[in-house]
């Protein structure tokens, strides 16, 4: 029994330790696309465009939204821009939304 115990404790904590990486490395992925939204290049604002809009309705994911509007000088990417910042705001305003994460 304590052999598959110990076998058992390890694999929980090599799992715990993976989940905990994978969640850091989300995170860093999630800095380096907003950040990449104001990049010179503009596939990069586009390719984070595309990551911004798989991402869920939050106040700080408007704001940045709305601060790109204001610096794209782009058309294109304007309209693309709003399209995802008109969809965030109509799911913002849905009765029941949960609150995501830095929108307290």
């Amino acid at each position: 029994m304590g052999k598959k115990l110990r076998t058992a404790g390890i694999t929980v904590l090599a799992a715990a330790v993976a989940g905990a990486l994978a969640a850091l490395i989300i995170r860093d992925q999630i800095v380096r696309h907003k950040r990449d939204l104001f990049s010179p290049k503009t596939l990069e604002r586009l390719a984070a465009l595309g990551h911004m809009a798989r991402l869920p309705a939050s106040v700080d994911n408007i704001r940045v939204l709305q601060d790109f509007l204001a610096w794209e000088p782009r058309k294109l990417l304007r309209k693309r821009a709003r399209s995802i910042v008109e969809r965030m705001e109509a799911e913002a305003l849905q009765p029941g939304l949960q609150p995501g994460p830095g929108t307290a």
